[in-house]
């Protein structure tokens, strides 16, 4: 009987090891993964942790904000409504665009995502902590100490938090939302897309929520192939530069600005090569 009990509890051991082993070796892609998956502090924690946090997810929030600083603050971006499309847990990339849009609508896949939003949004308690990256953003406005005046402004500004899938046409649902004077999407299309076809699909579809002459801004990881959410590994699409401009051009927009740059994130956290900022104009026509 010992032997048995031992043998037993052996292979019921080397079924678990081979359980942890399957779900290590996992790589999560899409909207469903996504939402059963994804964890929102997880996220945060890694990618966002300004002070202490590696250096290299320290130096690319310094890339995104002083590229959206010259954007809406010097470069003529602005208008009355602005979409952010995968907004993810993240408020970041709005810090420079609500003081030259009258309304910000955010939107993401996943509830979680949505959830985490409303919650800074509402200052409800567990709330991820911003403060020091609405300091940054304030800093290169010239005034670091206006910085709870910024959280306040961004608040009174998002008007909106929706459901978005950028597979489907029209993206928000059934949502009524107004044509766009700008297009916002840091960081989620080559997440949300598993190929090609579809980021450039997606990206026709963003540019249909755009007014004639409305403005695309984005931020893409170049040559991507997954990133860590906690012990989770998420996949997506590879995109040279070439790649994401003909996809913009095709889309009906004019890159006016594209700024490439070697930038990566630890390679623990994210498998990747360089970062593109794009900012594009939509025609009068398309």
């Amino acid at each position: 009987m010992v032997g048995r009990s031992e043998h037993s509890v052996g292979a019921k051991e080397s079924r678990q090891l081979c359980g942890l082993a399957r779900m290590e070796g996992k790589v999560y892609i899409g909207g469903e993964d996504y939402e059963k998956e994804f964890t929102p502090k997880d996220y945060l924690t890694t990618y966002y942790n300004f002070h202490s946090g590696p250096v290299a997810e320290q130096e690319i929030l310094k890339f995104s904000l002083q590229n959206l600083y010259q954007t809406f603050s010097t470069g003529g971006v602005g208008g009355d409504v602005l979409i952010d499309i995968g907004s993810g847990p993240t408020i970041y990339q709005l810090l420079s665009a609500c003081e030259v849009f009258r309304e910000i609508i955010v939107t993401d896949y996943t509830p979680q995502n949505l959830q985490e939003l409303q919650k800074w949004l509402k200052k409800e308690p567990g709330a991820y902590d911003w403060s020091s990256i609405v300091q940054y953003a304030c800093e290169l406005e010239g005034d670091r100490s206006r910085w709870q005046e910024k959280e306040a402004k961004l608040r009174k500004t998002v008007t909106r938090v929706l459901k978005c899938d950028v597979t489907k046409t029209p993206p928000m649902g059934s949502a009524q939302v107004p044509l766009a004077d700008c297009v916002l999407t840091f960081l989620a299309m080559e997440c949300a897309c598993s190929d090609v076809d579809t980021y450039r699909a997606a990206l026709r579809r963003l540019a249909g929520l755009l007014k004639p002459g409305g403005h695309l801004v984005t931020l893409v990881t170049l040559r991507f192939q997954h990133y860590m959410v906690g012990p989770k590994k998420f996949s997506g699409v590879y995109l040279e530069k070439e790649m994401v401009e003909k996809a913009i051009q095709d889309a009906g927009c004019q890159v006016l600005k594209c700024n490439c740059v070697s930038l990566s994130y630890s390679e623990a956290y994210c498998s990747h090569d360089g970062l593109c900022f794009v900012v594009a104009r939509k025609g009068p026509s398309a």
